[in-house]
């Protein structure tokens, strides 16, 4: 059709703002939509005077290429339901300025652009869930590719995390038993020889706790004692705690008072202090001897989010997600150590996982940043946990009770 109608102007016009007003995309992307629909009427209308019908290509090429992940996982296709809009516009434009049998033709006119337009939008569409669904089997392969591999090197670490104090219970107890034949057997040494295997033993618990822990958080088995916490007092402790460990490695541990340290909270405080222990432990590991470790924090609504950052070696951004993953471990596992504290030293890969788990189940949440892993320059971490706050009146009351406790009392009384 080489002549078209005296109000074709019109009638594109008309087509246009049709399809956008049906379309209702928001007024964000309303001119993007509205300039999308103006290429395809202009196409459509070259195409009228004499034009191949493949110049639509570049256009619904780009079309398909705007399909977001909801679209390639829907069953319905929204780029079908925009070409029956556009269709029915366009009969609705052409019915408004031209007769009815004048209409028709020009509908009849515009068929093989349409015809094509669906053919191809179809291909494309088709073509892009086989590419996305594609992509998806390649990430679970490669999810199950990580969890083999996990499990494999759980498998190793296990056995030297196990074999290492077996080894000592096995030969202090055979020190043990040759000095109870001697005679002149010295206090002393025995005691030495009977720490030894306590700490064997000490380390065998605890690698069989942490597994138990991570059996009750997979099946969402673990259980909480809510009691009234305060964030400060459990880390008084932890610094306690840790003192011999950051006096051996030359570390600097600060931990600072923040907005909602001295508050009262309802959480478990031994499964608290399990996380935050677990999580200075993993600070200490991974910062050179003479680093810094501080805890610090601040008030959100509904939230205390505290945070520890450290100057230690740093977290690969493809490994920041892993590392809440059980069993999972960043480096070369031939290279494990055994070592509460040691610089580097390995682990099961049990307890940023426990951490998480324990946090979740107060209904927080923990994420780690970090610039990269550097062990040169050392670019340090910091983790975030956000701590909710539980009932606020009932934590205000609780904290006035425990308060009562702790004011003196007047001869009267």
């Amino acid at each position: 059709m080489k002549d078209l109608p005296v109000s074709w102007g019109l009638i594109q016009t008309e087509w246009i703002e049709r399809t956008v007003r049906v379309v209702g995309q928001s007024a964000s992307t309303r001119e993007n939509l509205h300039h999308q629909v103006r290429e395809f009427v202009h196409a459509s209308t070259q195409i009228l005077k004499g034009e191949a019908v493949d110049l639509l290509d570049p256009i619904l090429a780009q079309w398909a290429s705007s399909l977001t992940q909801t679209d390639l996982e829907s069953t319905a296709s929204d780029l079908m339901r925009f070409m029956s809009v556009l269709v029915t516009s366009s009969l609705e434009a052409l019915m408004i300025h031209l007769t009815p049998l004048e209409a028709l033709a020009m509908f009849r006119a515009l068929l093989p652009c349409f015809n094509y337009a669906y053919e191809r939008l179809a291909q494309h569409e088709i073509e892009a869930k086989i590419t996305y669904i594609s992509n998806r089997l390649n990430e679970v392969q490669q999810r199950l590719e990580r969890l083999d591999k996990s499990k494999s090197d759980f498998i190793a670490i296990a056995a030297h995390e196990l074999k290492t104090p077996l080894t000592l219970i096995e030969g202090y107890t055979a020190m043990l038993r040759e000095g109870l034949h001697q005679q002149d057997a010295n206090t002393a040494e025995f005691s030495l020889l009977l720490d030894g295997i306590e700490n064997g033993a000490r380390r065998l618990r605890g690698l069989i706790e942490d597994m138990i822990d991570v059996s009750l958080i997979d099946n969402q088995l673990l259980s909480l004692n809510f009691q009234p916490i305060w964030l400060n007092h459990l880390f008084a402790i932890l610094e306690r705690e840790l003192q011999p460990a950051i006096e051996e490695r030359r570390q600097i541990l600060q931990i600072h008072d923040f907005p909602g340290s001295h508050e009262v909270l309802m959480g478990d405080p031994e499964r608290l202090l399990q996380a935050f222990r677990n999580l200075l432990n993993n600070a200490i590991k991974f910062t050179p001897d003479g680093g810094k470790i501080e805890v610090s924090g601040r008030e959100l609504p509904g939230f205390v989010e505290v945070t520890i950052t450290d100057t230690g070696i740093g977290i690969d951004p493809h490994d920041q997600s892993i590392i809440f993953e059980k069993f999972s471990r960043v480096g070369n596992v031939a290279l494990h150590s055994s070592g509460k504290t040691k610089f580097k030293g390995g682990g099961p890969g049990l307890g940023l996982p426990i951490a998480k788990g324990i946090i979740e189940a107060h209904g927080g949440t923990i994420w780690v940043e970090s610039e990269g892993h550097d062990e040169i320059r050392c670019p340090g971490s910091t983790f975030h946990i956000l701590i909710p706050k539980r009932h606020p009146s009932l934590e205000s009351r609780v904290a006035d009770i425990f308060a009562s406790f702790t004011q003196p009392q007047s001869p009267s009384e």
